[in-house]
C-alpha cells in the first residue's frame, strides 16, 4: 500500500513529527511505501475560493499543490499529522486540506484509508473532541476508511512524548495495516 503522510507540524523536530515517524517505521517494516509531504514548509498557498477549479479541475494558484496533488491522488492512504493548536489541527496542515477543494471529487473515488496521529501538551479528558469531530467529518465527507487514531496527550514536548506511550501506538498503527 502506497501512505502519504500530510505532516502539519512547523516544528521539524516536534512530538507529531515523531510520532509520523513512528507511524512510517511500523507502516514500512510492514511492507508499505510511505511518503511524508511536510504540509508546515510546502509553498501552500489558502484557497481563495474562486472556483475557478470548478471542485474537479486545476487550480488557479500554481503553487506547491501541483506536486502534492498527484502524490495523494496516488496514495491509497492518507495520514493527518497534526500538533494540537487550540484544539484543532495547524494552520498549516488545514491549508492544504483547504485546497482539496480543487479535486474533492478524485479524492472521494480513491475510496482512501486515513489514519490521524496529534499531540497536545494538554492531557484533559476532553482535549482532543474538537480534532477528532473534524476528523472524522473528513472521513465521511471524503468517504475514507478511518485506520484508527494514535492522540498523544500530555506531549507537550518531544521529550515526553518519547517516554509516553504514544510513539509505541503509532508505530503498531502503521505495522498492522494490511
Amino acid at each position: 500500500m502506497k501512505i502519504v503522510i500530510l505532516a502539519g507540524s512547523p516544528n521539524r523536530k516536534g512530538s507529531s513529527n515523531l510520532l509520523a515517524d513512528c507511524f512510517r517505521q511500523g507502516a514500512e517494516e510492514a511492507g508499505h511505501t510511505v511518503e511524508i509531504i511536510d504540509a508546515a514548509y510546502a509553498d501552500i498557498h489558502p484557497c481563495t475560493g474562486c472556483i475557478h477549479c470548478g471542485y474537479e479541475g486545476p487550480c488557479a494558484q500554481k503553487d506547491g499543490m501541483e506536486r502534492i496533488r498527484p502524490a495523494i491522488l496516488g496514495a491509497d492512504m492518507l495520514v493527518f499529522a497534526t500538533p494540537l493548536y487550540y484544539y484543532g489541527m495547524s494552520a498549516q496542515l488545514k491549508t492544504l486540506i483547504d485546497r482539496f477543494c480543487a479535486f474533492n471529487g478524485s479524492i472521494q473515488r480513491r475510496h482512501m484509508k486515513s489514519a490521524l496521529l496529534a499531540a497536545a501538551w494538554n492531557d484533559d479528558s476532553w482535549t482532543f473532541e474538537a480534532l477528532e469531530a473534524h476528523y472524522k467529518t473528513l472521513v465521511r465527507y471524503l468517504g475514507f476508511e478511518d485506520m484508527g487514531m494514535v492522540l498523544g496527550a500530555g506531549c507537550g514536548t518531544p521529550s515526553m512524548t518519547q517516554h509516553s506511550r504514544y510513539p509505541q501506538q503509532a508505530y503498531q498503527l502503521g505495522n498492522r495495516l494490511k
